[in-house]
């Protein structure tokens, strides 16, 4: 995202929580969440650090913090604008850190106008289209960028750039990966700081009016609470001290989401918390291998290492691909060499110079290919076959309404579960059945159901939030017919190749001529996982495990399915499979497990040192250069090349790793900077703004301009918005999980034990709403919005409590946890049927954190008459209402694709 947090994952690791002066967790609920890594708060808390927990809610991390911050549900960019103002204002950046190791002294071009101007606009929007052209965005150049043949990689990244710029009408925020933006040449600076257009100067314009007072009307605080924030933050950063924060789904959904964590690392990195002990931002990963899932990727834009995915408009040929790595700094400068081995992992000796290397198998992208737009597409008939994962999106998913509607217009769906969850039942058992909108005999989806083992009955390994692998080994057999999913994709890809065997059609060229030689293990015939891993690792000329990425090589001599996790086979050993005890190593454990990239444990550890690099102070030492020994030494293995000097100047014409400076940490930056303001790379802003939530309840008190312009919307009469402003509407909703549930609770609310300890769906509201709304604690009430109503026992409760803005309106919050649905001992209706869909247009993540919806006192209505009641709250709220016919498809559609064998 072009910030000094990067590369897919937490900048530190949680162990690390423990060497923190101050904590501030916001947008989690951390020790309710994350219960185990928590106990590195309470550790840091013990040795006298501050624990500050921001939520709408009082929770268990509350309950354990010095201060409860309960600002308003959705305001979080308008409370870190407040802090990064406090900052600037009273000059309590890190300043030697600031002007060394960011952008804030780089010339912005003159075309740029900024939010302030234009009432919360950026300079560069279309409305018709709803984007951002961001040619203004532009840094001023030293010199014109190269675009002549007398510099073919300057003249091929001009070229990338300009291709970036063509692709943008047709998904423009897909084509990048996580290795930034190609920026054509270096941008013009001044280390004083003092120019109007320096960085540094925009982003003080750019907070101005993110004033302690506007921070309290907007977000609903005090602003003594404020002030307490901002000082303990502040008084536990800088040279001699850290402060660290942390983040989860609370931030990442929301429409500007992406921009949440843009607001952090410019705080942070303002502060000099990043790459240093007791720093950083950790996000965390609710499941064990959610941060490996992104890594080797189960995203549709992603190829494995954050590579972005091939896209049909721009990338015909591997040069294509490559293109805007071409004479761009830093590693991802690289591109060729890590996308080459990633080639010849998967195809093998098939996977030649004279033909690209097979890059023409790869499949393209042509737009997005998100989970939603998917089930969107599903609806209107685009798409046939679906596969499901350990996902469930009947309850897991906002909106379960329109997930469903899709789901029932496969002609075939594979669910590979521990339960028969909702997801696969719902033809024959979902709410829809009993409102009448959808009838077993119409629904033509065949359902396979398949068995999966779960993570005590496999091996292999789990990348944890702080991008830790770790070796699993397999305690007990699966029962009956459960398999892994290693053996499930294995085996179903040997099959598809046997039935292929022969063929000439060029479309099943990919899939025959892929490495699949795994040996398997035992009676079930389970591929070895450990060979797997290797392959991931990747081998050189001699056959022989790769011990780093930097000898990944792009003609053709090496392989490597994950460039990142290059280094896990080193020396033909399963490095994630150590287990030396904490005790018998040092303090950083490097030998329990391994973290990519390299093991190092912290991103940009560089940054922990000075440019001439010495420790910025004894206490926060971490990794320095050691003249005497000629390379980088510490605690940690140095995120730097080992013996680059910190006095190195790149020469001119240098490229990749090369072309970063001595005193340049961010080495995944094409500049070796971390980025405080981004010329490129975000749909949304270079700055993050304060916007209103798709459905709110206040009006913007900052910026004409309500939400953000580029919010991503599915338009159809399953997915209808509440308006925002809407005496219909009048309540803010956050949902939220139970440390005794997990998720969609597949998992446990099948269990005796923990359905006892979370037995009924309810609601949280404060005794002010329970009043209001002559809610009964214990009783049933309604929650209906323009999509659906549910119904939920009442809790009345403190922990949620009214939030008073400017000209003393009232804003009342009512907390949902989403773990419930029809199956299970413990029964109830599914919050997530509550919420639309709407997306940050960065990432495609849903805002289902805040919305809108209304509560009365009983119990919802059931059958058709349901779907009057949600029609005339539509009708007095002006919401268009559109039919809706059989499985979700508009009535007037071909009733011959609706026709049905069953289920």
């Amino acid at each position: 995202m072009g910030a000094s947090f990067g590369r897919g994952g937490a900048t530190n690791f949680l162990e690390d929580l423990a060497n923190s002066d101050c904590i501030v967790i916001e947008g989690s609920n951390m020790a309710e969440c994350h219960p185990v890594g928590f106990q590195w708060v309470s550790e840091a808390k013990a040795k006298g650090a501050k624990i500050i927990h921001i939520d709408p809610r009082f929770t268990r991390t509350s309950a354990i913090a010095d201060l409860h911050v309960p600002l308003r549900i959705g305001t979080d960019i308008a409370f870190l604008g407040g802090l990064i103002k406090y900052v600037l204002d009273n000059e309590l950046y890190f300043k030697e850190y600031v002007v060394a190791y960011t952008n804030a002294a780089a010339l912005v071009g003159e075309d740029f106008v900024d939010t302030e101007e234009l009432d919360g606009l950026f300079s560069g929007f279309d409305p018709e289209h709803g984007q951002y052209d961001t040619d203004t965005w532009k840094y001023e150049f030293e010199e014109a960028p190269h675009s002549g043949a007398d510099d073919p990689a300057g003249a091929a990244a001009q070229d990338a750039v300009d291709d970036h710029h063509e692709i943008k009408a047709v998904d423009k925020g897909q084509s990048l990966g996580s290795g930034g933006p190609p920026i054509p040449a270096k941008p013009l600076r001044d280390e004083t700081l003092q120019h109007p257009r320096s960085v540094f100067q925009v982003l003080k314009r750019h907070f101005a009016r993110y004033t302690p007072q506007m921070v309290a009307d907007v977000c609903g605080i005090e602003p003594e609470v404020f002030e307490q924030v901002a000082k303990w933050v502040t008084a536990n950063s800088g040279r001699d001290r850290t402060t660290a924060w942390v983040y989860s789904v609370g931030w990442t959904q929301h429409s500007v989401g992406a921009q949440y964590i843009r607001s952090a690392s410019i705080l942070q990195t303002l502060l000099g918390n990043i790459g240093r002990p007791g720093g950083g931002i950790m996000a965390l990963r609710g499941h064990a291998s959610i941060q490996g899932s992104t890594d080797v990727p189960t995203l549709y834009n992603l190829l494995p290492g954050y590579l972005p995915m091939p896209h049909a408009a721009q990338h015909q040929t591997l040069d294509d691909y490559v293109a805007d790595a071409a004479g761009k700094a830093g590693f991802w400068g690289n591109k060729r060499a890590y996308t080459v081995s990633l080639l010849k992992a998967w195809f093998g000796d098939a996977a030649q110079p004279e033909n690209d290397f097979r890059f023409d198998w790869i499949p393209k992208i042509n737009g997005d290919h998100s989970s939603y737009r998917t089930i969107a597409d599903m609806i209107a008939g685009k798409v046939h076959g679906y596969f499901l994962v350990g996902e469930n999106p009947s309850v897991g998913h906002p909106n379960g309404k329109m997930n469903r509607f899709g789901l029932a217009n496969l002609d075939w769906l594979v669910v590979r579960d521990l339960q028969m969850i909702e997801s696969a039942t719902f033809w024959k058992e979902g709410p829809e059945i009993e409102s009448g909108e959808m009838a077993p005999e119409t629904i033509g989806t065949e359902v396979f159901f398949m068995p999966a083992a779960t993570h005590t009955e496999k091996e292999g390994t789990f990348t944890q939030t702080q991008r830790l692998l770790q070796w699993r080994h397999k305690a007990v057999e699966p029962p009956v017919d459960a398999r892994s999913d290693l053996w499930f994709y294995f085996h179903l890809g040997r099959i598809l190749r046997q039935r292929l065997a022969g063929s000439t059609d060029p479309r099943d060229q990919a899939l025959l001529h892929m490495t699949w030689d795994y040996p398997t293990i035992g009676e079930t015939a389970d591929p070895d996982a450990e060979a797997v891993l290797r392959e991931i690792n990747g081998v050189g000329p001699d056959g022989r495990a790769l011990s780093s990425y930097m000898e990944m090589k792009d003609d053709g001599s090496t392989s490597g399915g994950c460039w990142i996790y290059c280094g896990v086979f080193a020396d033909e050993v399963n490095q994630a499979d150590r287990r030396k005890p904490g005790r018998e190593q040092g303090p950083v454990a490097l030998e329990w497990g391994w973290a990519w990239p390299l093991n190092r444990r912290m991103l940009y550890n560089r940054a922990s040192a000075d440019p001439e690099g010495r420790p910025w102070s004894e206490r926060k030492a971490y990794v320095w250069w050691d003249e005497e020994a000629g390379r980088w030494t510490g605690n940690d293995v140095p995120d730097f090349e080992g013996t680059k000097r910190p006095d190195y100047v790149p020469p001119e014409g240098a490229r990749a790793q090369d072309a970063i400076g001595g005193a340049d940490p961010f080495v995944m930056q094409g500049d070796g900077k971390a980025w405080l303001y981004a010329p490129a790379g975000l749909v949304d802003g270079p700055l993050p703004t304060h916007y209103e939530p798709s459905e709110s309840v206040v009006e913007n008190f900052l910026y004409d301009q309500q939400s953000s312009p580029t919010i991503e919307r599915i338009a159809g009469p399953w997915n209808r918005e509440n308006p925002s402003l809407s005496e219909v509407f009048p309540f803010q909703v956050t949902t939220y999980r139970l440390t005794e549930h997990h998720t969609a609770g597949g998992m446990s609310r099948t269990l005796p034990y923990l359905a006892e300890l979370q037995p009924e769906f309810f609601v949280e509201v404060s005794p002010e709403l329970a009043e209001l709304r002559g809610l009964v604690n214990g009783e049933f009430a309604t929650l209906v919005s323009a999509r659906s109503a549910i119904e939920a026992k009442v809790l009345v409760t403190e922990r949620v409590r009214p939030i008073k803005l400017r000209d003393g309106q009232v804003v009342h919050q009512i907390g949902m946890p989403y773990h419930w649905s029809y199956a299970g001992l413990s029964t109830g209706d599914s919050a997530n049927d509550l919420l639309g869909i709407v997306l940050d247009a960065n990432t495609h993540i849903q805002e289902d954190k805040v919305s809108t919806a209304d509560i009365r006192p009983g119990r919802r209505p059931r059958g058709p008459e349901l779907l009057e009641f949600v029609e005339s709250y539509r009708m007095r709220a002006g919401v268009e209402s559109g039919r809706v016919g059989v499985n979700g498809r508009a009535p007037d559609e071909d009733p011959s694709k609706m026709e049905a064998s069953g289920a």
